[in-house]
């Protein structure tokens, strides 16, 4: 896995091996990047269920002001780690090694807004939309916040017609999706 563009650009990024993480491919980062090409320079950016960190990375690389990666997986915190270093983000980053709903509100109570927060959960759990309920009910998004979901394909999404946001946009690939949030 590479850094596609900007100031790291291609860097080859460590992974973690095992079936936790599913590293989102080149060409799916590449197609969200170009979605969210406009917000992403000078972004404050939140990586939920970061894996090896590398969408946020491309963000930092892209021109993001910094970024925010939080796991509970060791062997994801190691691959963060070695690919923040590799890439020299160091000093525009911040690893939270802790449960998701435990790191937001770390983040709330510390008074952290993000401009653009992905998540990238285990597919078919509810993890999604539990952190979705708590940023939306939280100061860690302000109006324009950018929430980007990742599920599987035709994954039932209805609920989110319930949430007080605007759904801008569904991109469907092969075997999974993204799901747009505008605060």
């Amino acid at each position: 896995m590479k850094v596609i563009a900007g100031t790291a650009r291609g860097m080859n990024l460590a992974t973690p091996q095992g079936r936790h993480t599913r590293p989102t491919t080149g060409r799916i980062k590449e197609t969200l990047f170009n979605i969210i090409q406009a917000d992403v320079p000078g972004s404050r950016f939140l990586d939920l269920y970061s894996g090896s960190g590398s969408i946020a990375i491309e963000a930092l690389s892209r021109g993001a002001h910094e970024a925010v990666f939080v796991d509970n997986n060791k062997e994801a915190l190691a691959c963060i780690n070695e690919n923040i270093k590799k890439t020299r983000f160091k000093s525009q980053s911040q690893v939270m090694p802790a449960e998701v709903l435990h790191a937001l509100k770390k983040l709330d109570n510390a008074g952290r807004v993000f401009d653009i927060i992905f998540m990238d959960p285990p597919y078919g759990r509810g993890f999604e939309k539990e952190a979705t309920e708590f940023l939306l009910n939280s100061n860690i998004v302000e109006e324009g916040t950018l929430i980007i979901i990742e599920t599987e394909k035709g994954e039932d999404i209805s609920y989110m017609e319930s949430f007080p946001c605007k759904l801008e946009k569904v991109k469907e690939y092969k075997n999974n999706q993204h799901i747009f949030l505008r605060v």
